[in-house]
């Protein structure tokens, strides 16, 4: 407990024995497998290293526990806050409500989907080969990810669990049929569950690709209008000197080769309602397989 409230505590104090200029705090997630090390948070560090020199120091860390989809939002939106920055896949109303940086964190790579199915259905889902096949089954989802609005906008039907954790064991038991995932989180959840939830694989033939940005997002006051501008100058050198593509390479390129993409048959699923300033004419901010 002492150790976890000091945790908590440095990341309100100084940085090399002199007052912090920036101070970001970020959620935990709730996960299945090890987060303390998320590649988002490597990149917000990277940033904030890259203005240094510009914008001063900076101290950056996680509040104590995980926190739900729900419960970050509501800490974001709140002036006092616990957190000031979190990294979420955007939508509208997230856009509206607090400050995006639009630098997509993953290089949109979160769009790129594995489904992860009971074993049992493998020879239904190889047998799938457009939008309209998949419709014939159902998706599970956390409480208000934002991958079920592109989802239901293509009628799929999904199931929502307000316990993310829960959604393998829902799997499992035949409450939806499949479960997508991002490619880099697939195969790390996967060898998670492997020996507890051995009636569940990751589906060998198909790929779901839908624009699915994810960003840095701050509050829309003050203190998240500088910390907004200084991630955004960071993230824009990051972008011209190649470091956050290196890093993308370095975090994310196992994961892809291990995915296959190339032996995968892609369906392309439209996201109506992707917020319109959505920098898709830079080519640069994007992966390409």
């Amino acid at each position: 407990m002492i150790r976890r409230l000091l945790q908590a505590m440095l990341c309100c104090l100084v940085l090399n024995g002199h007052a912090a200029d920036s101070q970001l705090v970020f959620p935990q997630y709730f996960a299945v497998a090890d987060s303390r090390n998320e590649f988002d948070w490597i990149v917000l560090r990277t940033a904030l290293e890259k203005t240094r020199a510009s914008h001063g120091a900076y101290s950056v860390g996680a509040w104590r526990e995980p926190l739900s989809v729900p419960r970050m939002l509501q800490e974001l939106g709140m002036p006092n806050g616990r957190i000031n920055v979190i990294a979420r896949a955007t939508d509208r109303e997230l856009e509206i409500r607090f400050n995006p940086i639009r630098i997509p964190i993953d290089r949109g790579l979160m769009g790129y989907r594995l489904l992860l199915v009971r074993r049992a259905d493998l020879p239904r889902f190889a047998k799938v080969r457009t939008p309209e096949d998949l419709k014939r089954f159902s998706a599970g989802q956390g409480k208000g990810w934002i991958d079920t609005e592109v989802l239901t906008a293509n009628r799929i039907s999904v199931v929502e669990s307000p316990r993310p954790e829960s959604l393998y064991g829902m799997l499992e038991a035949g409450r939806f049929d499949f479960y997508p995932r991002a490619l880099d989180e697939a195969h790390r959840e996967m060898e998670f569950q492997r020996k507890q939830r051995p009636g569940i694989a990751i589906e060998p033939t198909l790929l779901l690709r839908y624009t699915l940005p994810r960003y840095f997002f701050v509050r829309r006051d003050a203190e998240g209008h500088k910390l907004a501008q200084r991630i955004k100058v960071g993230m824009e050198i990051m972008v011209q000197d190649g470091s956050l593509a290196a890093l993308f390479r370095q975090h994310k390129g196992p994961m892809i080769e291990r995915s296959a993409i190339g032996k995968r048959r892609i369906i392309d699923l439209p996201h109506p309602t992707l917020p319109p300033e959505t920098p898709l004419h830079r080519s640069e901010l994007w992966f390409k397989p």
